[in-house]
This record gives C-alpha cells, sequence and structure tokens, in this order.
C-alpha cells in the first residue's frame, strides 16, 4: 500500500519526503520494524516509542510517524500529528481494509459487567445462528479458537488485526469490551461500532497509570458513545441518565427501578439462576439466566437490548441466557463428596464484591466463607473499603494475598484488616493464598459457600519478583486430593 493511500485518513501536521511509496508493514514496536516499513512512535507507560526511532530506522523502516520532533540518520519520510496513538488507529484500520465496516460491531463499556454481558451476547447470537468474534478480559475467540487475552482492549493495530482474521474466519457480528483506557488511549478510535453499551459506573482504576480521578475516569467511559450508531444505557445508573442526555446517537435504555425501554420485573432468585418478565419493546417474556443475583438481570438486560436491536428472536435470547457460561464469574468449582460449595468470581473491586457476597448471602443455607485479598499497585483507598464489606457480609472471611506485584503483602493484607476491624465480621489473616484456600475448605461444613473473590478466569499470580501459574480451579483439586 502506498504511504500516501495510508495516511489519507489521518491529520498530518507536516511532512517531509515522498508519500507516494510503497509501504509493506505497520508496526509500532521498533524491534519489529523490518525494511519498507512504517514505524509509528507512540509515548507508552514504560517506554517512549520516540526514543527507538533511530533503532527503527536502522532495522529498515522507511518512513515514520511522530507527535515529538525526532533525530534519526538515515534516509526515512516523518510524518508528525497531533497524536500518534489516535494516528495509530486510523492508520492500522486502513491497511487492515477497515474490517469492522463489513461486521456487525458491538462495544460495551463499564465498571462492571462488560465480561458477562458480552459472554451473554456471544451465547444468545450463536443460538441465532451468527458467527461471533468475542474480545475481551478472559480470551478472544475467534470461533472456537481461543487467544489469551493480554489486556481488555487490545492496541489498536492488534485489535484491527484481529478483526481482520474474525472477518476471514467468517464472523458476521463482533462483541468486544471497551475498557477506559481503551477509550482513552484512542484504541478504538478508528472502530465503527453498530452499537455501544453502557453498564455501570463506580471507583476504580483511579492512580498509577490509569485514571487521575474519576471525572477523567468517566470521560474516557462516554468517548464511546461518540463512536457508535446507536447506545444503550443502564439507566438506573446516575452516569447512564447524564450518557443518555448528553449522547449524540440514538439511546436505548435498559433498568429495574427506572421506566426504561427495557426493563426487568418479577426478579425471583435461585441459588443457581436468576428469572424475571423482560418487557421490550420487541416482546415480552419469562427470561431465566444461569448466573444468579441482581447483576445478572442487568447484565442480561444489556445483551437482551443488543440482540434486540440486532433483530435477534426471542426463542433463541432465552435459550442463550439460560445455557451461557461464563469462566471465573460466579463460577462453581466440582468438590464431589464434600457437603460444601466452592465458588471463584473476578470480584476485585468494592462494587463487584459487594454483588456477589450479598447474592451468595441471599440463597446460602449454611456460613459464606469469603475469601480475598487486593492487589498490589492499585488504588490503596479501596482496600479497607472491601474488609469492611466482606466483614458486614460475610460469616467468616480469609483475608489473603492477591496479585501483590512489587508490594508487601502484608501491607496490602494490614491496610484490609483495618477496613474489617470496624464491622463485627469474624476473619482469620492467612498471607499465602493457597493455604488461604486450604483452611476454609478444611474447616467449611454442611452447606457452606466458600467465595473465592479476585482471581476468576486469572491462572497466574504476581510478585515482585516472578509471576506463577496459578488456577485456583487446580488449587482447589490437589486441596481435595489430600484427603
Amino acid at each position: 500500500m502506498l504511504l500516501s493511500e495510508l495516511i489519507k485518513n489521518i491529520e498530518v501536521l507536516e511532512r517531509n519526503g515522498d508519500i507516494d511509496i510503497e509501504i509493506r508493514g505497520v508496526t509500532y514496536d521498533s524491534r519489529k520494524s523490518l525494511p519498507g516499513y512504517l514505524f509509528v512512535c507512540i509515548d507508552g507507560f514504560a517506554t517512549d516509542g520516540h526514543h527507538f526511532a533511530q533503532q527503527a530506522v536502522d532495522n529498515g523502516a522507511t518512513a515514520l510517524v511522530v507527535e515529538k520532533d525526532v533525530s534519526i540518520i538515515g534516509e526515512a519520510v516523518i510524518i508528525k500529528v497531533p497524536n500518534s496513538r489516535e494516528a495509530l488507529a486510523g492508520l492500522s484500520a486502513q491497511w487492515f481494509g477497515n474490517p469492522s465496516k463489513h461486521m456487525k460491531l458491538i462495544g460495551i463499556t463499564g465498571t462492571k459487567g462488560k465480561t458477562t454481558s458480552t459472554y451473554m451476547v456471544q451465547s444468545i447470537l450463536e443460538k441465532a445462528g451468527n458467527t461471533v468474534g468475542l474480545i475481551g478480559t478472559v480470551a478472544n475467540c475467534i470461533g472456537s479458537e481461543k487467544i489469551p487475552a493480554r489486556r481488555t482492549t487490545p492496541e489498536s493495530y492488534d485489535l484491527q488485526e484481529m478483526f481482520e482474521k474474525m472477518r476471514d474466519k467468517g464472523a458476521d457480528t463482533v462483541v468486544m469490551e471497551v475498557s477506559s483506557q481503551g477509550l482513552k488511549l484512542h484504541r478504538v478510535s478508528s472502530c465503527d461500532f453498530d452499537i455501544g453499551v453502557f453498564t455501570n459506573f463506580s471507583k476504580d482504576h483511579i492512580g498509577g497509570f490509569e485514571h487521575p480521578d474519576m471525572e477523567d475516569y468517566f470521560d474516557s467511559k462516554k468517548k464511546l458513545f461518540g463512536l457508535c450508531k446507536k447506545g444503550i444505557v443502564n439507566i438506573d445508573s446516575p452516569q447512564g441518565e447524564i450518557i443518555a442526555k448528553e449522547a449524540k446517537c440514538e439511546i436505548y435504555t435498559y433498568g429495574i427501578e427506572k421506566e426504561a425501554d427495557i426493563k426487568a420485573k418479577n426478579i425471583i432468585t435461585h441459588s443457581n439462576s436468576v428469572e424475571f418478565e423482560c418487557i421490550t419493546p420487541w416482546f415480552t417474556e419469562t427470561i431465566k439466566v444461569s448466573v444468579p443475583g441482581l447483576f445478572s438481570v442487568y447484565n442480561a438486560l444489556a445483551a437482551i437490548s443488543v440482540c434486540g436491536l440486532l433483530g435477534v428472536s426471542p426463542q433463541a435470547i432465552k435459550e442463550g441466557l439460560i445455557n451461557v457460561q461464563i469462566p471465573g464469574r460466579a463460577e462453581i468449582v466440582p468438590t464431589p463428596g464434600k457437603p460444601y460449595t466452592v465458588m471463584i468470581d473476578y470480584a476485585h473491586s468494592p462494587a463487584s464484591l459487594e454483588n456477589i457476597l450479598s447474592t451468595v448471602k441471599s440463597f446460602v443455607k449454611g456460613r459464606l466463607i469469603s475469601v480475598f485479598g487486593c492487589g498490589g499497585d492499585r488504588d490503596k483507598s479501596k482496600r479497607p473499603v472491601m474488609g469492611e464489606i466482606s466483614g458486614r457480609i460475610a460469616d467468616f472471611t480469609i483475608i489473603t494475598s492477591d496479585n501483590p506485584r512489587t508490594e508487601v503483602p502484608s501491607q496490602i493484607l494490614a491496610e484490609i484488616e483495618n477496613g474489617i476491624k470496624r464491622t463485627e465480621g469474624k476473619y482469620i489473616v492467612i498471607e499465602d493464598r493457597t493455604e488461604a484456600i486450604r483452611y476454609a475448605m478444611n474447616n467449611a461444613k454442611k452447606d457452606d459457600i466458600i467465595v473465592l473473590s479476585g482471581k476468576g478466569h486469572e491462572t497466574y499470580q504476581i510478585f515482585k519478583d516472578k509471576t506463577i501459574h496459578y488456577d485456583e480451579r487446580e488449587i482447589v483439586e490437589n486441596i481435595l486430593r489430600e484427603g
């Protein structure tokens, strides 16, 4: 592809050199630069690509896209742009032939519910006979092929490449989680979204390399509704109301408490499911979802809204929701022969922890045993809050390690403990996560439910000096083998 063709849809401030040259590849990693490549210098969290412009040229790059001045030795066309991340998104879409324009693209954003809602949409659409690609926290799926996910929303070049693969494999629809970082850093800027969904909003991802404050976090979420043709918002969320008022696209609402286009009534929660009457512009049906809890009703409403707009039949919607399986979300781990239940859930924020514990508390016949920790190098303010939540709801809490990263695990646990001390909840501190799970299982009684929060689908644990394989399903199985 000619460079002139590649850059035709991006804003160019300055350029030098001949743009009618053939470009053989695009990369934002100087190490992957080859002869005839275009190298895009993006300013990352750890490194600034502008520092590697010379390396890219030495490796054969014939053109550079920059937002800062660079000095290089050798021949290369230099294209200066206002924002190289945004430019990368446009260049990548152009390079791969704008694949999202040739499929239905659904983007789901919000603090909680993104993963579950995407899996629900996928399950429904597959029941309806569609070939669906899924991009998200747990995995990226192309048909039956699963690709491990490194981040919720991939970098724009990787995302467009994945769209192309999905299109080539016959996908007619792609449903994806859209993170606040993905929106803020222009990873989805050149995506052609047919439908955008807002699930909810609560404190998360504040500090570090993420968002400086809640305003920035919400502003990032709102960007999705400048990129989609139709928007769907949870009207029970105050922020959903704001988006509904401000969005330029056509908006549909869903909810339980307030009047909405898609509404749930007469909710009945069971130990392994939830059912409700769903009233929509297209049908009124009794819906049953294979994941219990009020939060599952909201996630199901989001999925129903999407699929209703796509013209999916009520029967496919009902079948998709009763059969949906979401890895690491209220997932029951087999404990054959034991009188208790072990459940794993990804809950790693105050709101999500309260959701899962409140849900389980509503149907547990014995005790609710909560096992959780908080990640290191993340928002410290939520640690005592989560301690207070577990102490208030659970019958017994075991505070343990999660992903300590560069922090001292015992310090993280002490901060959680400061919160649980505000309650009358019984608890113990066991730093080693495996020992914590073993203690819970060895002391569980008939009809108890042990909730292991924080890891969910994750199969690793991150320490200061290493990352180890850590799958809680395997941990539980190994403890059971011990007898």
